[in-house]
């Protein structure tokens, strides 16, 4: 019991240095490393919706690219003026991002009757009719998503403040561009996403959604509302899907129908399984993993073997981090399920192992020897 205090001051720490560290970031970094930085943010966002349904509750979806559309477009609809050819509601950006988030939502809702009702692979089936019916839309709803060029991304403006590149701000001798100040509201958005799971899997949501992926038939039996809590999850899930959407429209600061495939669904599937499934953590680490990767193997083309510039033929950065990561995640099913974040529990001693070893030493040295025995 006492080494309990002790742990908690500890995580406090932890997590104070990572806070200070990551808001010192703007102040020392170039534009290539808070754009990646942010890009992990908002795929952070989405893995840890999608790890609440498919890691925590067990279901699995291949929709959630769809839900990203859904948020990034509708904020793009919601907070637009109408134009030639466009239309645009005008609101401010704030009440657009969450109606966009809401919007998400809704159409989760739509779909959660079905995913009540079915698990698994069907359920996986189910969804990855809605990257079809998505992308069908995107290309084709031309006033609302602009069609196959998609639209431009106003940009948030809080009380007054503008994320955008002008009018031109200097904190502490350095310009604070576009990129520099979304990076705080990125690292808002993750941490009150993050908490807020931590919330849901730590309380009695949690431990209801965690018998159900384990034990169906017994959570039934101990009066867990098992449709109830899937069809829950699945809104939950894609209202953070919806929110990842909004920072990665704001990053990119155009709408593309392309991006949002069946391969955005794949690859937050795969931050799930290599970061751990099942946790926050884990989808954070995950989400870093998958996004990092390919923007690195562009960076750095040019000085790793194998690996060619992007349009020179060859085996291109995108597809390398592919090959990795698809490599990556048949390594982590076959030797550590528990994916990074168990490997790094793995690496770490616990409390509990060195309060035993320590003991197991003082053990030995009261045993008397040999020699002081005779």
């Amino acid at each position: 019991m006492s080494d309990k205090p002790g742990g908690s001051v500890r995580i406090l720490l932890r997590s104070a240095v990572l806070v200070a560290a990551a808001v010192a970031v703007p102040f020392y970094l170039e534009g290539f490393w808070l754009q990646a930085g942010l890009f992990a943010m908002s795929a952070a966002v989405g893995a840890i919706g999608i790890n609440l349904l498919t890691g925590a509750t067990g279901q699995l979806s291949m929709g959630h690219a769809f839900f990203l559309a859904a948020g990034a477009y509708s904020y793009v609809y919601f907070a637009s003026d109408p134009g030639p050819g466009l239309a645009g509601l005008g609101l401010p950006t704030p009440v657009a991002a969450v109606l966009a988030v809401l919007t998400a939502g809704v159409a989760g809702g739509v779909f959660s009757p079905i995913a009540g009702r079915l698990k698994g692979a069907y359920l996986g089936i189910a969804t990855l009719a809605l990257i079809f019916l998505g992308q069908h839309l995107l290309f084709n709803a031309g006033p609302v998503t602009g069609g196959y060029n998609g639209r431009p991304v106003p940009p948030m403006e809080l009380f007054g403040f503008a994320f955008a590149d002008s009018p031109a701000l200097v904190v502490a001798q350095v310009p604070f561009g576009a990129l520099e100040r979304l990076w705080f509201l990125g690292l808002a958005a993750l941490v009150c996403a993050a908490l807020f799971a931590r919330g849901v899997l730590t309380g009695r949501p949690g431990r209801a959604m965690n018998t159900i992926r384990d034990h169906e038939i017994a959570a039934g039996v101990m009066g867990v509302p098992v449709a109830r809590y899937r069809a829950g999850v699945f809104v939950l899930s894609s209202m953070y899907g919806g929110l990842a959407g909004v920072l990665l429209a704001l990053v990119f600061q155009r709408t593309v129908p392309e991006y949002f495939g069946i391969l955005l669904s794949l690859d937050y599937l795969a931050m799930i399984v290599i970061g751990g499934l099942g946790s926050v953590a884990g989808a954070v680490i995950g989400a870093v993993f998958i996004s990092l990767l390919p923007q690195l193997l562009t960076r750095y083309s040019d000085a790793l073997p194998l690996v060619a510039e992007p349009g020179s033929g060859g085996v291109s950065p995108a597809e390398a981090a592919r090959i990795l990561y698809g490599a990556a995640v048949v390594v982590i099913v076959l030797f550590l399920p528990g994916g990074l974040l168990g490997l790094a529990g793995r690496l770490r001693p616990s409390p509990n192992r060195r309060i035993a070893s320590a003991s197991t030493a003082e053990k030995a040295s009261l045993r008397p020897s040999p020699e002081t025995r005779n």
